[in-house]
């Protein structure tokens, strides 16, 4: 019998020892270091918009980064368009599979807010980290004290223009035109024609499709303030200054016809810029490297023309991280955001991709006081920042956005007046905005 129960008792202990004590262990989180024993691994989603070799530039800061902390792997995700990668963002949210970190349009704060989410970053920096971005930026990071963002791919609109052809059309290739009235009587001289009457040359383009809320809030800018609140919940676009800017964009193609009327392609501007079509355009910033890559002229880039004053929203992407990750992650997370918003590495960027250098500490290395001394181009958007103001971002902001979206091309178009157009989108929009009140 004794012999028995010390068998048993053996037994006991084997499947004991197999079983880890009879109880299986919970699954550490995702990559958690010091649970696992795995390196914690972040899925970082990132949009491909802008020309350039994007995606080799952004695998190799994360490589870089892994040398420098071996417990952690960035795993890039590249998600299209902006808005094809914030879909893919919302989708694995919804699924309850949320990326770790996000570089998405600093617009979709308040839809991010409304999906709970992204994590509060505020307690997550120093206020002297973030005293170091351009305040310009700070607007569609926040709301109210709560920084839910961290600037990185950011942009404002610039003119480009084609200082050989001002040349030959007897206006200074050192001077663009600093206001609406000089914009008009460039693009006039600047519009060529054949012996059939077609256009050769366009004087001017300014982008129509996709982007048009951006290029009239830049004139509504410069018109004498913007058009939606602070606090995402309301906009201004039946005001008078706001009927006076689309005016301005319907007749530069309609009535003065030194543009293309209708339909102007967001991705061809560039193109049309580049090989000649156009004489001057207004383009993000995150095109200047294709432009001065591609460019077989002499060119220049000036602030937006004024009218009451300078004026230019700001654009571009935010680094978000993801409320429902393990806290190891969150962590990490911030550590990559760290070594990515270094002086060096933001200077690196704006020379690698045209975007606006975000920081002060960033126009302040000698890298980029030496890229500016031969490009001086370059500090164009970091000097227009003075003047710049958030861009549109409200509640529920793709459905605005469209909405204002169509309702200035159809104005463009001549389907609408510039009153009823934004009358309508006005309507439209309190009508959606209503809930947040």
């Amino acid at each position: 019998m004794k012999k028995l129960l010390l068998l048993m008792a053996s037994l006991i202990l084997v499947l004991s020892a197999c079983s880890g004590g009879g109880t299986a262990p919970k699954e550490s989180p995702k990559g958690a270091e010091g649970k696992s024993g795995k390196p914690v691994e972040l899925q970082f989603y990132f949009p491909v918009a802008v020309g350039g070799p994007i995606t080799q530039i952004v695998d190799k800061l994360a490589k870089d980064f892994e040398k420098e902390n071996a417990n952690i792997k960035i795993k890039p995700i590249y998600g299209g368009s902006y808005q094809d990668t914030m879909t893919k963002v919302a989708t694995a949210v919804q699924g309850n599979n949320s990326p770790d970190m996000a570089v998405l349009l600093s617009t979709d704060l308040y839809s991010l807010i409304s999906m709970k989410a992204i994590e509060d970053l505020t307690p997550r920096f120093s206020k002297e980290y973030f005293a170091d971005f351009y305040e310009s930026f700070l607007g569609n990071t926040r709301s109210g004290n709560t920084i839910w963002s961290v600037p990185f791919q950011r942009s404002t609109i610039v003119l480009y223009y084609n200082k050989d052809m001002f040349k030959a059309a007897g206006l200074d290739p050192e001077k663009a035109p600093a206001n609406w009235t000089q914009l008009r009587e460039y693009a006039q001289k600047l519009t060529k024609k054949d012996a059939s009457d077609k256009v050769t040359q366009w004087g001017l383009e300014i982008p129509s499709t996709g982007y048009q809320y951006w290029m009239l809030q830049a004139l509504s800018l410069q018109s004498g303030d913007n058009i939606m609140s602070n606090d995402g919940k309301q906009v201004f676009f039946n005001k008078p200054h706001v009927e006076e800017s689309l005016q301005l964009y319907m007749d530069l193609g309609i009535k003065d016809k030194v543009m293309p009327s209708g339909a102007i392609e967001w991705a061809t501007v560039p193109s049309d810029f580049i090989s000649g079509k156009t004489a001057m355009m207004f383009h993000t910033t995150g095109n200047l490297t294709k432009v001065k890559t591609d460019a077989k002229f002499n060119f220049g880039v000036a602030f937006l023309p004024a009218n009451k004053k300078f004026g230019s929203p700001t654009g571009g992407g935010n680094l978000y991280v993801f409320k429902n990750i393990p806290e190891e992650n969150k962590k990490a997370a911030v550590k990559f955001i760290e070594f990515l918003t270094k002086p060096d590495r933001v200077a690196q960027w704006s020379i690698d991709t045209g975007y606006v250098g975000t920081t002060k500490a960033a126009y302040n290395t000698d890298l980029l006081k030496k890229y500016i001394e031969t490009f001086p181009q370059a500090k164009v958007a970091r000097d227009q920042l003075e003047y710049a103001d958030s861009e549109l971002s409200t509640y529920q902001n793709g459905q605005v956005t469209k909405i204002f979206n169509d309702n200035i091309q159809a104005a463009l178009l001549g389907k609408m007046t510039a009153k009823e157009a934004l009358q309508k989108s006005q309507e439209q929009a309190d009508q959606i905005l209503k809930a947040f009140k």
